[in-house]
């Protein structure tokens, strides 16, 4: 039996929300299904989850200073990228272009099991509501989870996850700014695309005939973070994926 816990919400009165540039963009505030195989749930975490979860991955971060798995910005050819990393449960190794549950002589620390229940009841509530997802509600396995912390004026390009064994979904925690999340298509990183609003507290599914959509996030509005979510400034967002079949 599906039940969506959390449904819609007054923004206002919830995070004390202002008008800001961003309001060019509909802000749909209940679980809908984007596309097939995109699920936008608002509202998903309360402040006190989103508390809960900043306060924990700091504890990480702060375990893994100065070491090989320590939260990072990734460096390319290109240049550097404006968010910071930091892998729970697997570490994707860029050279080799696979999973890994070591680098350099360190274990990749563990999911909190916090975070594995709210990722999965994610993926339970987005399944009752878009069939391309459902069967994944009860066989979801997670095993590698993406820590990434966006400061003030950053983004992410258009990119796909494409490297994963399973095709499982793809799971999306966000906290603290406002965030334009970019969906594009499966072929390239041109049109068509849709811009989806992520607030603080939002959860994002994406899997089935999207699983493999190129994804970004355009901007962030810092003057958006909500008091009491363990923010001050800038945006988290954890995503949680199944990588072994």
């Amino acid at each position: 039996m599906c039940t969506i816990l959390k449904t819609a919400f007054d923004i206002a009165t919830t995070f004390g929300w202002v008008p800001t540039l961003f309001d060019s963009y509909p802000v749909p505030r209940s679980p809908q299904v984007i596309r097939p195989g995109v699920v936008h749930l608002p509202g998903f975490l309360s402040l006190a989850e989103q508390r809960a979860i900043v306060g924990k991955a700091r504890a990480v971060a702060r375990r893994l200073a100065h070491t090989p798995l320590a939260m990072h910005q990734q460096q390319w050819k290109t240049g550097t990228m404006s968010a910071h990393l930091m892998s729970l449960g697997k570490h994707w190794e860029y050279s080799s272009h696979q999973y890994v549950s070591e680098w350099q002589g360190q274990n990749v620390p563990a999911i909190p099991d916090s975070f594995l229940a709210q990722a999965y009841e994610a993926m339970k509530q987005a399944a009752c509501l878009d069939s391309s997802l459902a069967p994944w509600a009860s066989h979801y396995r997670i095993d590698a989870a993406l820590v990434n912390y966006y400061p003030p004026g950053s983004g992410m390009g258009l990119h796909q996850d494409a490297f994963e064994e399973s095709s499982a979904p793809v799971v999306s925690l966000s906290i603290g700014a406002t965030a334009v999340f970019r969906a594009g298509n499966s072929g390239n990183r041109n049109k068509p695309w849709q811009d989806i609003l992520l607030l603080s507290g939002d959860a994002l599914v994406f899997g089935g005939p999207s699983r493999k959509i190129f994804h970004g996030i355009k901007r962030i509005d810092d003057a958006t973070v909500p008091d009491n979510c363990g923010l001050e400034k800038g945006r988290i967002n954890m995503t949680f994926r199944q990588v072994e079949l």
